[in-house]
């Protein structure tokens, strides 16, 4: 099944690329979890801040479903 994965500014470098695009649309197995995901694709846990599933915020524990809409961000810091 397919989803569309966003990884958000530092976490852009474990983004698994297609032509340089900023969204990349995935072929995963059923049943994964967004952690599990993640963790498959070598995102650290620390390094994310906030989950986005479908524009909803997410705790990371949501089964994956077909065409679903994932983003994820660091902690941001500045002023």
């Amino acid at each position: 099944m397919k989803i569309e994965l966003r990884l958000y500014a530092s976490l852009s470098y474990y983004m698994p690329r297609q032509k340089d695009e900023e969204t990349t649309h995935l072929e995963i197995q059923e049943g994964i979890t967004v952690m599990e995901l993640l963790e498959q694709l070598k995102v650290p846990s620390d390094a994310v801040k906030i989950v986005f599933l479908n524009g909803v915020h997410a705790r990371g524990d949501e089964i994956l479903n077909e065409g679903d809409r994932l983003g994820v961000c660091p902690p941001v810091a500045g002023g």
